[in-house]
């Protein structure tokens, strides 16, 4: 009997652990809606320019640029260099605002204005709004991710259609906000970084589609 006990304990414990984390653990926050209701929320996925406010961190529309390609590659990176965000489509992308798998906007947070210096802070259950044609959707932050940038695995995570789990179907809308870990690498000494300046880490915010509303004019 005690044996049988401390199983069930240590169960509960391992559930707890779980709870809000991902679409494939046991449970999540009380706001998550069901796979039903997300489908109703979501849009059809195109891709498309959007606007992005976190009113948390005093992010208020921020321009959003669609293009084809992967996170942080040339064309996105350029995009960044302009001091607004970008969001890659395709094969190995995203899908656009509002869709139904994992939308990725990526976008400075030491250079360029570093429109994302503080996005890194942000807090599990933190607003994310995102303004694409007449509608806004609302995420919210259930984790965080870091990402290896020397590494092939890490990197089919971040751009895996349900974050962190390459292969597996999306049945809910998610957003992955992904900027540079810079500081926390130099603090650590290392300052490696590839042909186009990122460094060997990012940190990435993963939200999750909680709600579709009519866009405020």
């Amino acid at each position: 009997m005690r044996k049988r006990a401390l199983g069930v304990v240590v169960a509960l414990v391992l559930v707890g652990m779980l709870v809000g984390v991902g679409p494939t653990w046991a449970g999540h926050p009380t706001w998550w809606p069901s796979r039903a209701k997300s489908a109703q929320i979501a849009s059809d996925g195109s891709p498309r320019d959007a606007r992005l406010t976190i009113p948390r961190i005093g992010i208020h529309r921020l321009r959003v640029v669609d293009y084809r390609g992967v996170t942080d590659d040339a064309p996105g990176t350029r995009i960044q260099n302009r001091g607004i965000a970008a969001s890659p489509h395709g094969p190995h992308g995203g899908v656009g605002p509002g869709g139904i798998g994992n939308y990725q906007i990526t976008a400075h947070r030491t250079a360029h204005g570093g429109v994302f210096r503080r996005t890194p802070s942000l807090p599990r259950g933190a607003r994310i709004l995102v303004d694409a044609g007449r509608w806004r959707y609302v995420y919210r932050v259930v984790r965080t991710r870091w990402v290896d940038f020397r590494s092939a695995r890490s990197l089919r995570r971040q751009r895996a259609a349900v974050p962190g789990h390459p292969g597996a179907t999306p049945h809910r809308g998610y957003l992955t906000l992904s900027t540079c870990a810079t500081p926390e690498d130099h603090a650590r000494g290392d300052f490696w970084t590839d042909r186009l300046g990122n460094p060997q880490h990012r940190i990435d915010k993963i939200a999750v589609l909680v709600r579709r509303e009519p866009r405020p004019r």
